[in-house]
């Protein structure tokens, strides 16, 4: 019976993994996009198998996770917490590399799928995965110690939703990659995400439902865009 109970928290606990983890595949797909094809597959799976990692590893010192939310200073009446300057480092780093990628595409013409001239190797890109796994990461476990109290149920939720997203992970990264709109929208979604994650760490909390009520209406729009408007058609080349 015991098991029975746990099963409502489980499930609910790894739907919320997922839609926290949706903006975690959408950033790794957009910087695979910068390497050879050969070494996309590779940077999802050593990236989301990263997250995997550090949540487990957070789970194991749970007790000096929650100490992340006691507050160390303030400055100008605002608290600062452990959790809350990751939370800004993290918001603030999402919004740099978000902004940056959307001026890129911007100045690539125009075009959204031109092919990225920067050079990034893959360790590089590794290292700005990690650094917003351990943000999301941070924001994942508290919110998890929050909701159950079981630490089998945490680890059974980590370990199956890295799994849904490694499934999923590739998918959805084909389809951002065959839609050009759809990685301006992404990257659009990754500046939200940066900006509630600023306000979150400054206590100025943005409820996830109208962020991702946003998002889902967009991506409606913009798939009931992609069915009526038909494509342009293509440009001449210059003789």
């Amino acid at each position: 019976m015991e098991f029975a109970d746990s099963i409502i928290p489980l499930v609910t606990l790894i739907v919320l993994e997922i839609i926290l983890g949706i903006d975690n595949i959408i950033f790794i797909a957009i910087l695979a996009d910068k390497l050879p094809p050969e070494q996309r597959d590779k940077l999802r799976y050593w990236g989301l198998g990263l997250a995997m990692f550090i949540r487990l590893a957070l789970l194991a010192v749970i007790a000096w996770i929650m100490q992340l939310d006691k507050t160390l200073f303030s400055v100008f009446g605002i608290d600062f917490s452990g959790k809350g300057l990751i939370l800004l480092a993290g918001g603030l780093f999402l919004i740099y590399k978000s902004t940056k990628e959307i001026y890129h595409k911007a100045e690539a013409g125009g075009d959204a799928n031109a092919p990225d001239t920067t050079k990034s190797s893959f360790r590089q890109l590794l290292v700005q995965v990690l650094i917003l796994d351990m943000v999301f990461s941070v924001d994942s476990i508290i919110t998890a110690v929050g909701m159950v109290d079981q630490l089998w149920i945490m680890y059974t939720a980590v370990i199956v939703t890295v799994g849904i997203m490694l499934i999923a992970s590739k998918p959805i990264a084909d389809f951002i990659g065959r839609h050009p709109s759809f990685k301006i929208l992404a990257l659009c979604f990754l500046l939200i995400i940066g900006m509630s994650l600023v306000a979150e760490g400054l206590h100025f909390e943005i409820p996830k439902g109208y962020i991702y009520f946003s998002m889902a209406f967009a991506f409606l729009v913009d798939i009931i865009q992609m069915r009526t408007v038909p494509p342009a058609p293509p440009v001449p080349p210059v003789k």
